[in-house]
């Protein structure tokens, strides 16, 4: 379950970790509309390695954008199937996907996170 602590409310109830390089180079490619939050966990804080693209991606989806201590750095709705790169604003150290509409007032900019 994904949680927010800043609002005390549950986001969404299933989540899946992207724990293996598969699993993180696939993201959310070629599957069908998820009922499931996908969070990925970098090696280190930063932008660029937080980029995402959407390609083979057939859906709108959210990223949420989160730093070392899992505090909300920025957040992207609506992101277009196809388009070729997502960077957050700030450096982050997790980032979570959603189907597009999931976020909406449950997570907002410096919310604290746990899963």
């Amino acid at each position: 379950m994904l949680f927010n602590k800043t609002k005390r409310i549950k986001v969404i109830e299933k989540t899946r970790i992207a724990d293996t390089f598969f699993k993180r180079f696939k993201g959310l490619m070629f599957s069908s509309k998820p009922d499931y939050a996908l969070i990925f966990e970098l090696e280190k804080e930063g932008k660029i390695n937080s980029s995402i693209h959407m390609l083979f991606v057939f859906y709108p989806i959210e990223v949420v954008y989160l730093n070392k201590e899992k505090k909300v750095v920025d957040i992207k709705l609506n992101l277009k199937p196809w388009a070729l790169n997502y960077t957050p604003k700030k450096p982050a150290k997790y980032f979570i996907e959603f189907l597009a509409g999931t976020v909406g007032n449950k997570i907002g900019l410096n919310d604290e996170l746990e899963w």
